[in-house]
């Protein structure tokens, strides 16, 4: 049967088509974003103003169009953290409803988490042992540790890559000063995390990280992806030490340029590599590697796992 997934998140509208039947691995058939930077388009209350509404409606209704003309059997839409931490959220999702005909299903951070940890464990499989889970989206920092296809622990924090750089960095290149200042309050969150939910759990055989934002900073520092698999190099802890002074110093317009970084990711690249790096010093890892399957797979697998269950 063929799925379309609609994910949408704190920088885009992202539309995925795959082929997929119970057992089997879902094949991208695909792959369709609308960048949207939805915390711009935030009030001083946290609600998402007229012109945000519009663009995203518009940009749901774009997706959605795609998708019947693939023809797809089943729609799957969710919303992440821009959505259900909006002030007006509920509002904004019955205007989606009303005006795209999507109804979006609203994740919880944790929901989020579990439901990515699903998609890693299936791509690495129950050989990858005790899985730490890293996943950096625009409003939200996703943990989750584990040894089974859901983790046993999972947590989720307003640490996103583009929340941090809308409170953090003014200006454009940031002071060191509002680096430090970001890099200090992540240091905190996550340190009280690990203290109060991870320390419990055995030493991680495998690291992973996942999203956009670590997949970026993967070629950037690991170099481009194996011409032969795709897979791309590990993120070294060192790597993005020595990266770091050089995105602080390049304005966004700029870092785009990068190998790796999109126009739509070099505006908050530097929170993503300062909030991964304290994350892996927080944590005590040096090398984590990137998983291809995320969120998206995720709902893909999990809705098929339903489909194949004795109901």
């Amino acid at each position: 049967m063929r799925l379309g997934v609609i994910d949408v998140g704190s920088n885009t509208v992202h539309l995925l088509v795959v082929d997929a039947h119970p057992g089997a691995s879902p094949v991208p058939n695909h792959s369709q974003r609308s960048t949207l930077r939805l915390m711009d388009f935030l009030d001083e209350d946290g609600a998402i103003v007229e012109r945000g509404q519009r663009v995203l409606v518009d940009a749901i209704c774009e997706a959605a169009q795609t998708a019947e003309e693939m023809g797809v059997d089943d729609l799957l839409a969710t919303a992440t953290s821009a959505l259900r931490e909006a002030a007006n959220g509920e509002q904004v999702l019955a205007r989606i409803a009303r005006e795209a005909g999507v109804e979006l299903q609203v994740l919880s951070g944790d929901e989020e988490a579990r439901v990515t940890m699903l998609a890693v464990r299936r791509w690495f499989g129950w050989s990858a042992g005790e899985i730490l889970l890293f996943d950096i989206g625009g409003g939200s920092f996703e943990i989750a540790q584990g040894a089974d296809e859901y983790p046993d622990v999972q947590v989720s924090l307003p640490l996103g890559a583009a929340r941090s750089t809308l409170r953090f960095f003014s200006d454009d290149p940031p002071a060191r000063e509002a680096v430090s200042a970001l890099r200090k309050h992540a240091r905190a969150e996550l340190t009280a995390v690990r203290d109060e939910r991870f320390t419990e759990r055995p030493a991680p055989t495998r690291v992973v990280g996942t999203s956009k934002t670590i997949r970026s900073l993967a070629r950037l520092v690991g170099g481009p992806a194996d011409p032969h698999t795709g897979a791309l190099a590990p993120v070294h802890y060192t790597g993005l030490r020595e990266w770091e002074p050089t995105l602080r110093e390049m304005p966004s317009e700029v870092r785009q340029y990068l190998p790796g970084i999109t126009p739509e990711r070099g505006y908050q690249i530097l929170a993503g590599a300062v909030l991964l790096r304290t994350a892996m010093k927080v944590f005590d890892v040096s090398t984590l590697i990137v998983s291809p399957w995320a969120l998206r797979e995720g709902i893909v697998l999990r809705y098929m796992d339903a489909l194949d269950g004795p109901a």
